[in-house]
């Protein structure tokens, strides 16, 4: 092949006029291949047989040809603006007036940069001293308030502000990413970032969340606030990920499966949080609560709880790769997966039951002990156990199906045996669970259906049975109407599921199902959050439905309407009436006044179909 400076210009390969820019050489032999099909085969041959020729003899080279890429940008942007915009607005918000000033017109001043110079360098500096001046201010006016909310205390001052600190760098790290001159003069510095940004991030947005929910709520479940938020990003980051940055991984390696070093995180940052996970809770839980952890078995229990349920997560995660830096032999993997899954399980079932069945739902047990022991143990473990076998993958067989739909039965008659059902009745249960465990072996959806039908009877019962007859007014209205309202919103949470499974043609059922849902959902959450009082033979206490309901119940509808979306089980109209109902619910948070939630509604229903015929258009074209 003739030198670059001898070939043709069309032929040239691009050379970038940046000495740290990397060089993507082109042949013109691509160019011949794809105009002559018949030696695409013949080429294609050759060039995958000297590739497993220099992968035999040649590991590191094949690895290194693949490391890097030419970038289109980076990829997991919605993953970290998750984890990194809220803990910003968090911070903004202790920082107060100042750091959002300083913000404001330093971001000003790089947009300007941005689109008057025509490199980005300047912009990009910009970027990073908006953000050392934001934190210098910061550290100048939040610093007074720090020392005082963690009770004079120096290392939490000073801990608090390293956190801060650290999450304001993580910022800028994923600003620097979405400059495209940045991966492609400096790739190896990409790679680097992004990899630091993925080990770093879940750590530090978890301890952020935290510290925000605590302060909303106050210090008595911190350890469980923790051990979610661990859980969630744990998920979000830790499961293996391809980066951004590297070239995608042909089929042929490794007998068509990812190679390790195309992910972002290595074994040691996956070790790292596998040990924040597990630990961490735990550590911060006996911290802040030593005085009280072994002062009762229900304060032993939390012990428990903290450490095996994120234990289970991570048995959980594994499902999806989670250890991949353990062993390479999927046996073991599945071989550690049960073992230690059936003690967790174990331990978490004893555990929920003293903390939480016996502790603060003794009253709706009709079982004299220790018979009420017995069933309450067949029911939580056989449910758990046969939940975590069908979650892995290990109701496969005629065997494992009779066991499995056996226990959903013996749980199903156990549990209605301990909540009072009465024993005339007592094959409805049965049953019930007969048909659900049959519809998730064989995906029948009349059976799902008719176990809908009996346990809406079942819950119909229950609900009679122990409130029906109390003289409570409750939220506005009597205790009555409220079992009502319950009534129809768990019929409705067990029959959408059935509904958005049914063919396309009938899509129309589950978009009906899910705005009944949506309608009755902000019904309720509006008389508790804004009728917040209960009254009881002339007994009259403040009752506050607490706010982060409303957040929890807002994002889970939200997210749950996207992934139908996605699905294709329900259609654009009805996601815009979803979110426009689920979005208002968010009013009661800012304005005090009983009629915010549908008027808010109304207003976004009024105001949003000039985006919804948009998204169409965008769409169609």
């Amino acid at each position: 092949m003739l030198p670059p400076e001898l070939q043709p210009r069309s032929f040239r390969p691009y050379i970038s006029s940046s000495s740290s820019a990397p060089s993507f050489s082109f042949s013109n032999s691509q160019s011949q291949q794809s105009s002559n099909p018949s030696s695409t085969e013949s080429n294609s041959s050759s060039q995958s047989h000297g590739n497993q020729r220099g992968h035999s003899a040649s590991p590191s080279t094949s690895s290194s040809s693949r490391s890097i890429k030419n970038p289109s940008g980076f990829t997991h942007n919605y993953r970290i603006a998750m984890a990194l915009v809220p803990s910003a607005m968090f911070l903004l918000d202790l920082g107060g007036a100042p750091v959002a000033s300083v913000l404001v017109v330093g971001l000003m001043i790089s947009y300007i940069l941005d689109s008057v110079v025509t490199s980005k360098v300047p912009s990009f500096f910009g970027v990073w001293l908006t953000l050392i001046f934001s934190q210098l201010c910061f550290f100048l006016f939040a610093s007074p308030s720090l020392f005082a909310t963690f009770s004079s205390s120096l290392p939490l001052t000073l801990l608090s502000s390293f956190l801060c600190a650290h999450t304001t760098f993580l910022v800028g790290v994923w600003c620097s990413l979405n400059f495209r001159f940045l991966p492609l003069e400096n790739p190896s510095i990409a790679l680097s970032l992004e990899r630091l940004l993925f080990a770093s991030a879940p750590i530090s947005a978890s301890s952020i969340f935290t510290w925000a929910t605590v302060s909303a709520v106050g210090i008595r479940n911190a350890a469980y606030y923790l051990a979610a938020f661990n859980s969630l990003f744990y998920w979000l980051f830790s499961i293996p990920r391809l980066s951004s940055f590297k070239t995608t991984p042909r089929a042929r390696f490794h007998g068509g499966e990812v190679p390790h070093d195309s992910y972002i995180l290595g074994p040691l940052e996956s070790c790292v949080h596998t040990l924040y996970l597990l630990f961490l809770p735990l550590v911060f839980h006996l911290g802040s609560h030593y005085a009280l952890v072994f002062s009762s078995a229900a304060a032993f229990c939390d012990l428990i709880l903290l450490f095996f349920l994120p234990f289970l997560f991570q048995l959980y995660a594994s499902t999806k790769g989670a250890l991949w830096w353990v062993t390479k032999n999927e046996n073991q993997v599945h071989s550690i997966r049960v073992v230690n899954g059936a003690v967790a399980l174990v331990a978490v079932v004893v555990a929920l039951e003293v903390r939480v069945v016996f502790h603060s739902f003794g009253r709706y047990i009709q079982v004299p002990p220790p018979l009420n022991y017995v069933l309450v143990t067949i029911t939580m473990l056989g449910g758990a156990a046969a939940a975590g076998s069908y979650a892995m993958g290990m109701v496969s067989d005629a065997l494992s199906s009779v066991a499995f739909t056996t226990s959903a039965i013996v749980v199903s008659a156990a549990g209605a045996v301990v909540i009072g059902f009465p024993v005339l009745f007592l094959p409805l249960p049965a049953v019930a669970g007969f048909y659900l465990a049959r519809f998730f072996e064989k995906k029948s959806l009349p059976s799902y259906f008719a176990f809908v039908v009996l346990g809406s009877l079942m819950v119909t019962w229950f609900v009679l049975h122990n409130f029906w007859d109390l003289n409570i007014w409750l939220a506005g209205m009597s205790l009555k109407s409220f079992c009502k309202l319950i009534i129809a919103n768990a019929v409705l949470a067990m029959a959408i599921p059935g509904l958005a499974l049914l063919p396309s043609k009938l899509k129309f059922l589950s978009e009906i199902g899910l705005i009944s849902y949506a309608l009755l959902l902000c019904y309720i959450e509006n008389r508790f959050f804004n009728y917040s009082s209960i009254y009881y033979y002339g007994f009259e206490d403040e009752v506050m439905y607490p706010s982060y309901m409303v957040v929890m119940t807002t994002l889970l509808g939200l997210g749950l309407v996207r992934r139908l979306h996605v699905d294709q089980r329900i259609g654009g109209k009805a996601v815009w009436i979803l979110t426009c109902l689920y979005s208002s619910k968010l009013a009661m948070l800012f304005i005090a006044s009983k009629s915010v939630v549908w008027v808010s509604a109304l207003l976004l229903l009024a105001v949003t179909p000039p985006l919804l015929l948009y998204r169409q258009v965008i769409l169609n074209s």
